[in-house]
């Protein structure tokens, strides 16, 4: 279902099919990015762990399927003074969507 700032909320889905999280973004892949910061990161992105996520989205049946990765990296010479040295960057690879018949 789409909120009124058109954001729409996904559902993290754990293989047992319990949905530990919600996160929400204007596409999938918003979402799927931010569930893949959260990640444990590793040391290059080549080396990363990648982990399947499925996200399905609430109000419907449909699971988007993605792969993820997260690895850190030295943040940016002109950061504020809030960012850490070492930031945690993550990307997705859409693998599909499943629908649920549950």
């Amino acid at each position: 279902m789409v909120r009124e700032d058109g954001k729409r909320n996904f559902a993290l889905r754990e293989a047992d099919g319990d949905e530990s999280s919600v996160f929400s973004g204007n596409t999938p892949r918003q979402a799927a990015l931010k569930a893949a910061r959260r990640l444990e990161p590793g040391d290059s992105e080549e080396s990363a762990e990648r982990v399947d996520l499925h996200l399905r989205e609430k109000g419907t049946e449909k699971v988007h399927i993605y792969e993820g990765w997260a690895w850190e990296e030295t943040a940016p010479d002109d950061k504020p003074d809030w960012m850490p040295d070492r930031i945690t960057e993550a990307n997705v690879s859409k693998q599909g969507i499943e629908h649920l018949d549950e």
